[in-house]
């Protein structure tokens, strides 16, 4: 064969292999007739669907499954495609121009980095995704979904800080019960700029912040439809931008901008007459502001803030995150956010330092106005006041529609209780009528005007109002009041589960639960939407089961762990809140109990321990790693032979004397046990992360805390810890502390102490938690149907038969304390956990990842709940009746689950009418004490057994 003839057949198999390739390519793309089983559906990037400004360099997708076959069992995905674009049009072409995974074999749907080209900052990109099921079958291409990048970090920022006046030198950190009072504040600033758009605009981007809060607007219109905005954090470390997508707001020509400053957490100045928690600030209202314009030929034009801004005093007199807000619409410039507004009479901003702060893109669910409330009842206690009931407690603000001559004055007092006389009080959150929270308004007149406050909101069920006339205006000038609203401000959380029961009682607990859960997620989780508004730290991880069942709130949880982070003192000592806008300590300086206790900075720890355990997020778990590790050396030092003796113990337990610290139950059993569990997490958590020698290491300590903790407080000659407590023999039990062998001798005599005290509980904020995990993992389901069917004091029911609409921080609903805290809502985790049956938990092995274990009892006939987890949806749902139980349960595709039938004879199992060898997708079995345990792979199941 010649040299010639050699080339042209290398040439000719080069050429046909090339075109085998290409209809490979083409065949993929466009796939084979047949498709796969399954479907991706909730597309996520970064926990969030279609995100706007994300910092991530490598962002993480996710995705659930959906089985075409309601049918079928054992659907799941062995493969995986995506791809990543910077166009709509490329992505319809199935063409992923900035990444094409090409097929991965995996059956992960969740935490998939990105690894393509590199991002570019205030760019939009597109995404989909394709999976192959266990048949390797394609399925179709998802929805597209999209995210877009915000500035990537401090290089990305041109813009500049800007303030109305100058900057006058830093404040130190703010303490209990010290700083200034002053008469009085001045009005707040606004600020405005113009600009030109010159061509047609393909899109615009608007990054900003502004300290403490802010409203943008452009062109006359309100762009931050986020209220209370940005979240609140440590300012001195991070600072929160927000990104809005402000293409259609914008025109060919002049633009103006527009923004509103508040004080928020950034400014909490004390003012004579208003109520405030502390006095502290980081410095005066200051914005920063960037807009990123793309035109149709590609050209870039770039907006910022600068001295080149104008400012002046705007219509808000007053406001402060405790106090309320005052508004004065004789001080409103009309169109001055809008073009061609003769800004002559302004001043020049100031560019100023910004607030040291790292700027990052804000992550959190943003808080909205979730729901309004209208009056049920309205009554007038005195002449010239009106008192209106909206017939829920909620965190919020009220939105009036008033009418009447300029200079007139609406004022709102806002509460959760009622005097004797029918007026509203505010005993329940320490303020009064001389150092109060009150909202007023200021008319224009001229016709109806609409007005809520922005900057600041409050807990409240009861509106007063009274109206004054201006000084000299006729009588018939007084403020006529034609609606009056409650807004329900709190963070747009998606709620992901659902519960459902036969009983009343328990349908309106888990109501009440859930108010107060919703009323504090403002930014962080608070403690109560008034008085305090502090993220104090033990509800995220010991309400953190209650809270995830209900609500999506893995980037809540992100957030509150960068918040705890940034909050360590360098000694790695965690104070009680995150932020830390205020240090609890005494005259001296020295750390009060109300800082530094075990059962409260254990949040370092516990927190994003208990958000993988239904997350499955490594990241959190590796970005706070050595945040735990810092934590965990200062209660080594604290601790004295392994037990650690201070703190605050059992918080509100109930005991002879009124709540407050531990009365019933030791300081050294909660914060050594506390301290056993943030060990046990840490070894687990270091595994999870490959530090073995770590791993190694904290399970030794633990092993040694445990020893000291029972040679010390556990009294084998009785089976009780310490005095004897409800809180004293759960916690051991819960955390698996108690000596092999005396587990059932210690259950049971907290199981008499509570049937001792007529079925009531006796344990706290720290306590009940265990109590109830102590006997949902104990069987003893029973006691709790008891406990929470009570209607007596002290029980949830009582409270309902108070007239409580959310749960109230003390058991017997005392008037002197809020009215609105979720610290004791523990029940919630039973209702999902035990009831229901639906708990999910990463740390355990695959097929038991997924459990559904329901538990009938007591009087009830029916009990449901489903949970959309990041596997997909899970639901669990029974009927009781006679001595027969159906059972439906829901696994979602690509996953497995252990299902235990409760049954008294194992034989009597069916499920869809067929015994359980011959059903199908039932991977094994074995019989418990309950009834069956099966493994079960996804799809829809029917058990009935005979109980």
């Amino acid at each position: 064969m010649s040299e010639l003839h050699s080339r042209s057949v290398r040439r000719l198999a080069l050429c046909m292999r090339a075109a085998v390739m290409l209809c490979a390519s083409a065949l993929c793309q466009a796939g084979p007739t047949t498709r796969g089983g399954i479907l991706p559906e909730h597309l996520k990037c970064e926990w969030r669907t279609n995100p706007l400004g994300i910092d991530a360099i490598h962002p993480r997708f996710s995705w659930t499954l959906r089985s075409i076959d309601t049918n079928a069992r054992g659907a799941k995905q062995t493969g995986r495609q995506i791809l990543v674009a910077d166009s709509v049009r490329e992505l319809s072409e199935s063409h992923g121009n900035y990444w094409d995974s090409g097929k991965i074999s995996s059956a992960e749907i969740f935490q998939i980095e990105y690894d393509g080209q590199t991002l570019a900052p205030a760019s939009r990109y597109y995404w989909k995704v394709r999976v192959w099921d266990e048949n390797d079958r394609p399925s179709s291409w998802s929805d597209p979904a999209e995210y877009t990048t915000g500035l990537l970090g401090p290089g990305g920022w041109r813009a500049r800080w800007i303030a109305a006046t100058a900057d006058t030198p830093t404040q130190q950190q703010a303490r209990e019960n010290t700083g200034t009072v002053t008469k009085g504040m001045n009005p707040l600033p606004i600020f405005r700029h113009e600009f030109s758009a010159a061509k047609k605009i393909r899109q615009a981007l608007v990054f900003v912040s502004g300290l403490g809060q802010y409203e943008l607007r452009i062109n006359g219109q309100n762009v931050t439809r986020n209220v209370l905005t940005p979240g609140w954090s440590n300012y001195r470390k991070r600072v929160f931008y927000d990104t809005y997508e402000v293409t259609s707001l914008l025109k060919p020509g002049t633009n103006a901008l527009g923004v509103l400053l508040g004080n928020g957490m950034y400014h909490v100045p004390g003012i004579e007459g208003r109520y405030t928690k502390f006095i502290g600030s980081f410095g005066q209202p200051k914005l920063i502001l960037q807009m990123h314009l793309q035109y149709e030929d590609g050209t870039t034009k770039v907006i910022v803030s600068d001295k080149s801004w104008r400012t002046a005093p705007g219509p808000i007199t007053f406001t402060t995150i405790y106090g309320g807000e005052d508004y004065d619409a004789r001080r409103e410039q009309a169109s001055w956010d809008s073009p061609g507004f003769r800004d002559t009479s302004w001043q020049p901003a100031l560019e100023v330092e910004g607030p040291w702060g790292a700027l990052v893109a804000e992550k959190a669910p943003p808080i909205q106005i979730m729901h309004t409330y209208e009056p049920v009842k309205t009554w007038q206690p005195k002449t010239n006041i009106t008192v209106y009931d909206l017939g829920q407690n909620f965190s919020g603000w009220p939105e009036i529609t008033v009418s009447g001559g300029r200079g007139g004055i609406v004022k709102l007092t806002a509460g959760e209780l009622l005097d004797d006389s029918g007026l509203v009080t505010q005993h329940s959150a320490n303020a009064s009528p001389k150092s109060e929270n009150r909202f007023s308004y200021t008319l224009r007149g001229g016709g109806s005007e609409t007005w809520h406050p922005r900057f600041t909101y409050y807990g409240f069920r009861y509106i007063q109002v009274e109206s004054t006339s201006a000084a000299g205006s006729h009588a018939d000038d007084q403020p006529a009041v034609i609606s009056i609203k409650g807004q329900f401000v709190h963070d747009s959380i998606d709620t992901v589960g659902t519960f459902q029961t036969s009983s009343t009682l328990f349908g309106q607990i888990h109501q009440l639960i859930n108010m107060a859960v919703l009323s504090n997620m403002v930014s962080v989780l608070t403690d109560c939407p008034h008085r305090e508004k502090l993220g104090w730290l033990e509800q995220t991880y010991l309400a953190g089961p209650s809270i995830l069942l209900n609500y999506d709130a893995i980037t809540l949880y992100q957030k509150m762990a960068e918040d705890i982070q940034d909050s360590q003192l360098p000694d790695g000592m965690v104070p009680g809140i995150a932020p830390e806008y205020v240090a609890f300590v005494d005259k001296k300086g020295v750390n009060t109990d109300f800082r530094d206790s075990a059962e409260w900075g254990s949040a370092s720890i516990l927190s994003p321990w208990t958000a993988y355990q239904v997350y499955g997020d490594k990241e959190l778990l590796a970005s706070q790693y050595k945040t735990m590790g810092s934590y965990a050396a200062y209660l080594r030092r604290k601790a004295k032979h392994h037990i650690l003796a201070y703190g605050l113990g059992d918080w509100y337990d109930i005991g002879p004397s009124a709540p407050g610290k531990s009365q019933l139950t030791g300081q050294e059993l909660t914060a050594t046990a506390i301290y056993y569990q943030d060990l046990t997490a840490l070894s687990k958590v270091a595994a999870i992360l490959g530090e073995s020698k770590d791993a190694a290491s904290y399970a030794e300590e633990a092993v040694a805390v445990k020893d000291a903790f029972n040679a010390k407080l556990f009294h084998p000659e009785n089976d009780q810890y310490d005095r004897g407590s409800q809180t004293a023999n759960a916690m051991p039990l819960a955390l698996g502390m108690v000596p092999y062998g005396r587990e059932k001798a210690v259950l049971e005599n907290l199981v008499d102490d509570i049937r001792a005290h007529g079925n009531h509980v006796t344990a706290g904020d720290i306590g009940f938690h265990y109590v109830v995990r102590a006997l949902t993992d104990s069987g003893r389901s029973d006691v709790l149907y008891d406990m929470l069917s009570r209607t007596d004091s002290p029980s949830y029911g009582y409270q309902l038969a108070r007239g409580a609409t959310a749960l109230t921080e003390a058991w017997d609903t005392n008037p002197d304390s809020s009215q609105n805290h979720f610290m004791l809502g523990h029940a919630e985790e039973w209702f999902y956990r035990g009831l229901a049956g639906i708990s999910v938990d990463f740390d355990r092995p695959v097929e038991e990842r997924i459990l559904i274990q329901p538990v009938p009892v007591g009087q009830i006939e029916s009990a449901s709940a489903t949970y959309q987890s990041v596997l997909g949806e899970i639901s669990s749902a029974w009927t009781h009746q006679a001595n027969s139980l159906s059972l439906h349960v829901k696994v979602p595709a690509g996953a497995v689950a252990s299902v235990e039938i409760p049954a008294s004879n194992a034989a009597s199992v069916r499920e869809s009418g067929r015994t359980v060898d011959q059903a199908s997708g039932i991977i094994s079995k074995h019989e418990t004490e309950r009834g069956i345990l099966c493994v079960v792979t996804a799809g829809e199941y029917t058990f009935g057994s005979q109980l």
